[in-house]
C-alpha cells in the first residue's frame, strides 16, 4: 500500500484551524478548507511511485481491480477529503449522470471552454456526495415543507417578502418551489439586496431557528441565496452522523468539519452564496422541488466490527472502524481499491503507523490488516 501526501486547498470558506488541529501541525493563518485524497487530476495525491493518477494509469488493472475497471472504467471513481467549513460553502445541486452526460455534451458542442467561470459542466459524470461529521457539523439540505418555509419567512415581518409567502401558500408544493426560487433568483438586484438586509437584521434580532441565516448574511450581505436558503432544512450533525446528497437536491455546508466522499467529478450548478457564475436556466431545470427529510445518517453495524454509511451509490462506499485499546486485528482485504484516512488515535495499516489526517491508498487485492486505537475511515467502490 502507498502512504498518501494530499494537497490542501485554500478556499475562501475554508478553516483556518480546524484541518491543522486534527493533523498537528501549526495553523499558517491561510484558510485549509479542504484535503483531497484520491486520483483527481486537479490534486492527485502523491505516492513513492509518483502521482496517484499516474500510478493507476501505468495499470489501472493492477491498481483499481478487474470489476472495478469493468464497471467505472479506468479511473479511480471516488475522491476522499477531509473538509473545513469556517464560512458557508455556496448553496449548490448537482445533475443527475443523464443531465451530467447530455450538459457536458452540449457544452463541448458549444465550443464552451472547459476553464470558462460561466461552463456548467467540467466532465460527463454525476456528482452525489456523503458528509460525514467529525465535529459538530451544520449545514442546509433539501426543501422545507413550503408552508414551514412561509412561516420562517412570514415570522421575519419583512412587507417585501410577503409575496413569497403567499406563493408559497397558493400552490401545490412542487410549483410553489420553483416560482418563489425563480422569483428570488431573477430579482431586481437592488430591491433585493435590500429585501435581503431587512431579512438579515430580523434574523439577528430573533435568534434561535434564524441565527444560521444571520450568519450566512453575515458572510453574504445582500446575496439573494440569504432568501433562498431559508427553504432549506438546516441541519445540525453530531460527530459520527453522515447527510447523503444525491442528484437535484440543492444544499450547503455552513460550519464543521467532516470527511467526504464523492463521485469523481467536479459539476456545481450554484443558486447563490458566491460571486461564481450563476446559471439561473439550467440550475431550474436540474433542481429537484420537492420537499424532503434531510435523513441523516447513522452507521449501520457490520461484520468484524465495521461500520457501514449506507447509499444507493455504487461509486463510493464509506464505514469506519472505530478501534479500542488492545483490540483485535482487523483484515480490510478487497477486491476493489481502498483508501484508508485515520481520524483519531493511532492505527497500523501493514507497515504504516497513521496518526490523525494521515491516509493510505490500497491496491486491489493487497493484503490489509489494521490494528491500533483509534478510528480509522475505509473508502472503497461496490463493484
Amino acid at each position: 500500500m502507498d502512504r498518501l501526501d494530499n494537497t490542501i486547498r485554500p478556499y475562501a470558506w475554508g478553516s483556518t484551524t480546524a484541518i491543522p488541529r486534527l493533523l498537528g501541525t501549526e495553523p499558517t493563518g491561510e484558510p485549509q478548507a479542504e484535503m483531497w485524497m484520491g486520483a483527481h487530476p486537479g490534486a492527485p495525491s502523491r505516492t513513492d511511485r509518483g502521482a496517484l493518477d499516474e500510478v493507476i494509469d501505468a495499470d489501472p488493472e493492477k491498481e483499481l481491480g478487474i470489476d472495478s475497471v469493468a464497471k467505472f472504467g479506468p479511473r479511480l471513481p471516488f475522491l476522499l477529503k477531509l473538509l473545513a467549513a469556517g464560512a458557508p460553502l455556496s448553496l449548490q445541486v448537482h445533475p443527475d449522470l443523464t443531465q451530467a452526460k447530455e450538459g457536458y455534451a452540449d457544452e463541448e458542442r458549444r465550443g464552451v471552454p472547459r476553464n470558462a467561470p460561466h461552463r456548467n459542466y467540467k466532465d460527463a459524470n454525476h456528482k452525489p456526495e456523503l458528509i460525514c461529521a467529525l465535529t459538530e457539523f451544520d449545514g442546509l439540505c433539501g426543501f422545507r415543507d413550503p408552508l414551514a418555509a412561509a412561516a420562517l419567512l412570514d415570522g421575519l415581518g419583512v412587507d417585501s417578502l410577503k409575496p413569497y409567502v403567499d406563493l408559497l401558500h397558493a400552490h401545490p408544493e412542487e410549483a410553489a418551489l420553483r416560482e418563489v426560487l425563480t422569483a428570488v433568483l431573477t430579482a431586481d438586484p437592488e430591491a433585493m439586496a435590500r429585501t435581503v438586509r431587512d431579512a438579515a437584521a430580523a434574523c439577528d434580532r430573533l435568534g434561535g431557528a434564524y441565527a444560521p441565516y444571520a450568519d450566512i448574511a453575515h458572510h453574504y450581505p445582500g446575496d439573494p441565496g440569504v432568501i433562498a436558503a431559508m427553504l432549506l432544512n438546516h441541519v445540525r450533525l453530531q460527530p459520527g452522523e453522515a447527510l447523503f446528497l444525491g442528484a437535484g437536491v440543492p444544499h450547503a455546508y455552513l460550519n464543521g468539519l467532516g470527511v467526504e466522499i464523492m463521485a469523481n467529478s467536479d459539476n456545481v450548478l450554484r443558486c447563490g452564496l458566491t460571486p461564481k457564475h450563476v446559471d439561473v436556466p439550467e440550475l431550474l431545470r436540474i433542481v429537484r422541488f420537492e420537499a424532503t427529510d434531510p435523513g441523516v445518517l447513522r452507521p449501520e453495524a457490520g461484520p468484524d466490527g465495521e461500520e457501514v454509511y449506507e447509499t444507493p451509490i455504487d461509486e463510493f462506499r464509506l464505514s469506519r472502524y472505530v478501534l479500542p485499546e488492545g483490540g483485535a486485528t482487523h483484515d480490510l482485504t478487497l477486491t476493489n481499491p481502498q483508501i484508508l484516512l485515520c481520524t483519531a488515535g493511532t492505527v497500523r495499516a501493514g507497515e504504516h503507523q497513521l496518526t490523525p489526517g494521515r491516509s493510505v491508498f490500497v491496491p486491489a487485492g493487497e493484503e490489509t490488516e489494521v490494528s491500533g486505537t483509534g478510528t480509522l475511515f475505509r473508502a472503497t467502490v461496490v463493484a
